[in-house]
């Protein structure tokens, strides 16, 4: 996890916009980084890309 705010938001925004578009699990862990991650992160926002 990168130690830079802004980047820690720009790597977990991108995190959680990857397990959307290919619609893959999440742990409970790995729930629990994102959704304490994004509460830091007010305003980032996460962009799907349309898989070709």
């Amino acid at each position: 996890m990168p130690d830079n705010p802004t980047e820690r938001c720009h790597y977990l925004a991108n995190w959680t916009a990857v397990k959307l578009q290919w619609d893959l699990t999440v742990d409970p862990a790995e729930q629990n980084t994102l959704t304490f991650g994004a509460a830091e992160c007010p305003g980032t926002d996460v962009t799907i890309n349309p898989v070709p």
